[in-house]
Order: C-alpha cells, then sequence, then structure tokens
C-alpha cells in the first residue's frame, strides 16, 4: 500500500488543480510520479501532466484521460567519457537560461489552465509566489566528486536557495537510517521546508507476484540519458548473446506500438507495461541496470534485494548510489568493463 508519509502530504494540498511536471533525463523522475499523480486522482483532484519526450510519452500510457502539456526543458547530452563534469559545467549557461525560461512559461501555464499547484519533480524553475509549489528531489546534496569537498558544498547551497523558492520540497526517501539515499538527503542539514514522502515508485501499490513461465537468465533495464543509455544496449546485448540462456534487454523507449526484436537468444522490447515489468524482474536470475535512484526505488518496492548496478560513467549520483548499494548486497559492474 501506499505509505502514510505521501498521504498526508497529498491531503495538505488545499487546490483542486494540479500540474505535475517530471525533468527529462531518463524515465526515472516520470516514474516515480506514478504514485503521486495516482493519490491525486484518489483524492478528486484534476491533474495536468506536463514534460516532453519518453518521459510524456510514458504518463500518457500510464494514464491515458489526463490532459497533458508539451512542456520543454534543457536537452543534456552527456559525453561518452568517464568523466561528466566538465560537459554539466559547459551546460551551466544553459542550465540557467532554462530555469528562467520555464520559471516564465509556467507563469502563462497556471493562466491558461488554471492551476492551483505545482508539483516540481527535479525542474528548477516551477516555482510561483501565487500557488502551492511541491519541489521533489531525493539529492538535496548534490555530488560534485569524491575529492571536491568545497565544491560539493557550494553545490549544496545553491540547490538549497532553489528549494527555498519553493512552498515544499518532498524527499522520496525513509527519514531514518534504513533510508535509500544515503548522504545525498541526509549529510548536509535540511531546508525547512522538506519533508520525507517515502518511496516513490509505480509498483508501491503491487502486491508480490507469483512465479511465471517466462523467465529470463538475464534482464537489463536500459535507461538514462543519451549517448551511454545507447552505449550499454549494444555492451549488453554482446554481453547476452555470449551468455547462453534466454535473456530480455528493456529499451525504456515508451510508445504507442511496442517494438519487438529478436536476436539468437536475446529479445529487445521497447517497453513493458507495470504489471509485465514487476513479474519480469522478480523472476529474472540477473538483473542489469542503472544505479539511478528511480530504479533503485523500484528494486526495492518490488522487494529485489540483488541486482548487478551499472552506473553511468562521470555519473556521480549514480557512483555513489551503487557504493551505497554495495553495502546493501548488491554488486556493481562497471560500464567500461562489460
Amino acid at each position: 500500500m501506499y505509505n502514510s508519509l505521501l498521504i498526508n502530504r497529498i491531503k495538505n494540498i488545499k487546490g483542486n488543480r494540479v500540474l505535475v511536471a517530471p525533468l527529462n533525463w531518463g524515465l526515472g523522475h516520470a516514474t516515480r510520479c506514478v504514485p503521486v499523480i495516482k493519490l491525486l486522482l484518489a483524492e478528486n483532484r484534476e491533474v495536468v501532466i506536463a514534460s516532453e519526450g519518453y518521459p510524456l510519452q510514458f504518463l500518457k500510457e500510464e494514464f491515458p484521460n489526463l490532459q497533458t502539456v508539451e512542456f520543454s526543458g534543457l536537452k543534456v547530452k552527456y559525453s561518452k567519457g568517464n568523466s561528466q563534469v566538465l560537459a554539466m559545467m559547459m551546460h551551466i549557461p544553459q542550465f540557467v537560461y532554462h530555469i528562467v525560461k520555464e520559471h516564465f512559461i509556467l507563469k502563462k501555464t497556471i493562466n491558461i489552465y488554471n492551476i492551483n499547484t505545482v508539483i516540481s519533480d527535479n525542474r528548477f524553475g516551477l516555482w510561483h509566489k501565487s500557488v502551492k509549489s511541491i519541489y521533489i528531489t531525493h539529492q538535496i546534496g548534490v555530488k560534485i566528486g569524491k575529492n571536491m569537498r568545497i565544491l560539493n558544498k557550494i553545490a549544496y547551497l545553491l540547490h538549497k536557495f532553489i528549494i527555498n523558492r519553493y512552498s515544499e520540497c518532498w524527499i522520496p526517501d525513509f527519514e531514518d537510517g534504513n533510508n535509500l539515499s544515503g548522504d545525498l538527503s541526509h549529510k548536509y542539514p535540511l531546508p525547512e521546508n522538506t519533508f520525507f514522502v517515502g518511496i516513490l515508485s509505480r509498483f508501491s501499490n503491487e502486491q508480490p507476484t507469483v512465479k511465471t513461465q517466462q523467465n529470463y537468465k538475464n534482464v537489463a533495464v536500459i535507461s538514462g540519458v543519451e549517448p551511454h543509455r545507447t552505449i550499454l544496449q549494444k555492451k549488453l546485448l554482446k554481453l547476452f548473446l555470449n551468455s547462453g540462456g534466454k535473456c530480455l534487454i528493456i529499451a525504456g523507449k515508451p510508445a504507442e506500438r511496442i517494438n519487438i526484436e529478436n536476436i539468437s537468444n536475446v529479445t529487445i522490447i521497447s517497453h513493458l507495461s507495470d504489471e509485465e515489468f514487476a513479474q519480469t524482474l522478480q523472476n529474472a536470475e540477473n538483473i542489469y541496470c542503472r544505479s539511478g535512484y528511480s530504479t533503485l526505488m523500484d528494486l526495492y518496492a518490488l522487494g529485489i534485494k540483488s541486482a548487478i548496478l551499472i552506473p553511468t560513467p562521470g555519473q556521480t549520483e549514480q557512483q555513489y548510489l551503487a557504493e551505497h548499494f554495495k553495502n546493501k548486497g548488491f554488486i556493481i559492474l562497471k560500464q567500461n568493463e562489460i
């Protein structure tokens, strides 16, 4: 069942028209908005979804009867190398421009769609003084690098400044020691407007599924920003072709029509329904996936206590989370070692 922490925050929302806007950096920000939207609908709120690309397509499939808005944001492309620090620094002017741009677009959107409350999943500019503005993030302290203490502190202070523009900040995690985010939300002092809302997973309300006949030796969940999304898919395809046994690659590309490709013992499918996705992971012998936070929340919600985590090269947050979950029994595999 959904946790009481999230239910209490949803009930605290007074507005009837709610705009939900996840960031378009992989599917994770959109998937963890699913329980939020479901609870809003259960409380008879009218929800408008604002996003773009695969996240928007995914949420359209999840909620085909809801109104949607094409809401563009910064198009980030990672470096092919093992460090993303320089690539991110080069994007700083674009970051600032898009924060300001989406802030002013939000003002128009609120007026057009008569919005009372805005829920932003990691989109920095979606706060508004006239309506309740809620910001979702698991990363209060931004990880710039292991040995960059001063830069990490500066990043935390800048992020805290943004968080304080919002009415509330929801942290998808537990407050106690049994948390998933570790230092990301438990190292630095929290802004006064923050609330822990428990795990946000599209599988939060799912009951454990029974074993089916469709079992795979290896299942890969591909996600994240290009070019590393495609690089990982190609590497795992080669690995699976040489592994023997039945293997599946879930490409993380939601679309109106599901695409399936069979190559020897490997099936590549563009997307799966939530029920099929849950059953496939629960019945897999081995799971290969990124160490993105939303993916880790999904594994937790499904009761999966071990997987092979492949952090995106140079993505310091995923590298930290992989190490954090290694202590919980997970395995780390570097992309360049595949």
